[in-house]
């Protein structure tokens, strides 16, 4: 009841007519039980709906991909909560973060989820930047070790584990959110990109979420 997340966030906002919408077929839904706090049974329960009205009304009857987040566990009413990505690089124990991650997994596929957004690759580059807690630390190889078997945890339980950001959000200039990344291509390969590798060749992560900043005019979702 704290009011809304940002100013201004639904100015731009039009209404859609669902029903108009789903006979093209609908390709995700956002957090049906990270939005508000959601009962996890009646959650359950109105996605199971929600997924069988989407796939009757398709001509394929294809379901939707429904994600959420979850960077220190599920983030739905009444999971359970675990430390924050700088306290998985504090450990150096990939073990037990797999672990974590397949519990997280379990919690998610119980309820409906497919897809998770986690785990956040970025290499810490400036502490001022205000995303650092979501980070697993400054080391290229610690953080690519500890992503990447988060990432075998969350998809060992049939969860689709998303990468971000790829590549570069870490490094924005003056640590200001959204920010260009002024950076060589040698910072970039040695420093940015061996997380993302690893986890993509050991980790098997199938979805991968681009940053929202460019690098020497380029945007990254647009960097061949």
């Amino acid at each position: 009841n704290g009011g809304e997340v940002a100013p201004h966030q639904h100015d731009m906002e039009e209404a859609v007519d669902l029903d108009a919408l789903l006979p093209a077929g609908l390709g995700q839904l956002t957090r049906p039980f990270g939005t508000i706090p959601v009962d996890p049974a009646l959650g359950a329960l109105s996605l199971a709906r929600t997924q069988s009205r989407i796939a009757a009304t398709n001509r394929f009857g294809i379901p939707a991909v429904a994600h959420e987040e979850c960077l220190a566990g599920f983030a739905a009413w009444g999971a359970t909560a675990y430390p924050v990505p700088l306290s998985w690089g504090a450990t150096f124990d990939p073990d037990v973060v797999r672990r974590m991650a397949a519990a997280i997994g379990r919690d998610m596929r119980s309820v409906g989820v497919h897809q998770g957004l986690a785990p956040v690759l970025d290499v810490v580059r400036d502490a001022r930047w205000g995303r650092v807690e979501e980070t697993i630390g400054e080391d290229p190889y610690l953080v690519g070790t500890i992503g990447t078997a988060y990432v075998q945890g969350l998809e060992s339980a049939g969860i689709v584990a998303t990468l971000k950001h790829f590549v570069g959000y870490s490094a924005s200039r003056a640590g200001r959110n959204l920010a260009p990344a002024p950076m060589g291509a040698r910072e970039r390969a040695d420093v940015l990109l061996p997380p993302f590798e690893m986890a993509v060749r050991e980790g098997g992560a199938r979805s991968v979420m681009h940053s929202y900043t460019d690098t020497d005019g380029v945007p990254a979702a647009a960097d061949e």
